[in-house]
């Protein structure tokens, strides 16, 4: 099993989590969360305990939020398409992917990680630089993976399992 299945095993995404993940707000929702919890690590040197109150709705809402949202009443959009992507990418070992999407979402994710810890040390030591820094990097990464997820929902359009994935614009 690959590491992103099992954080969406991790996640309890059934059929109806991804159904309702695919929603734009569910995913433009998502992406500041990483900011606020930097933000939220960031604060612990002026409200200390405190901080845990924050980092913990931040990272309940991270598990709620693919089910916070109705499904689309269209998956004809950009947010929409990168989920699909990432099931599609997810699936990849029973359901090969074209050849031209195998490498680059793996140094994506690789690159988002090296953010992250770059992140985390920042934090750590309250290095302001570093944290930006390794911010910007992860969620950079993050994003041109979401585009790559596009990019491969695009080009497995004819796959099968796009019929039920997919909601045509009403």
């Amino acid at each position: 099993m690959t590491l992103e299945a099992l954080i969406a095993r991790a996640h309890r995404m059934d059929e109806r989590a991804w159904a309702r993940h695919a929603n734009p707000w569910s995913v433009w929702t998502r992406i500041p969360i990483l900011p606020a919890l930097a933000l939220t690590a960031w604060s612990r040197e002026w409200i200390g305990a405190w901080a845990l109150l924050p980092a913990a709705m931040l990272l309940g809402w991270t598990w709620a939020n693919p089910r916070a949202f109705a499904p689309p009443a269209s998956t004809d959009n950009w947010a929409s398409r990168a989920v699909i992507g990432e099931r599609l990418w997810l699936s990849r070992p029973d359901h090969p992917v074209p050849p031209h999407h195998r490498l680059l979402p793996h140094l994506l994710n690789a690159l988002a990680a090296l953010g992250g810890v770059a992140l985390a040390w920042g934090l750590i030591r309250l290095d302001g630089v570093l944290a930006l820094s390794g911010l910007a990097t992860a969620l950079g990464a993050k994003m041109w993976f979401l585009d790559r997820m596009v990019w491969l929902t695009h080009d497995m359009r004819d796959d099968p399992r796009m019929r039920d994935w997919t909601r045509p614009v009403s």
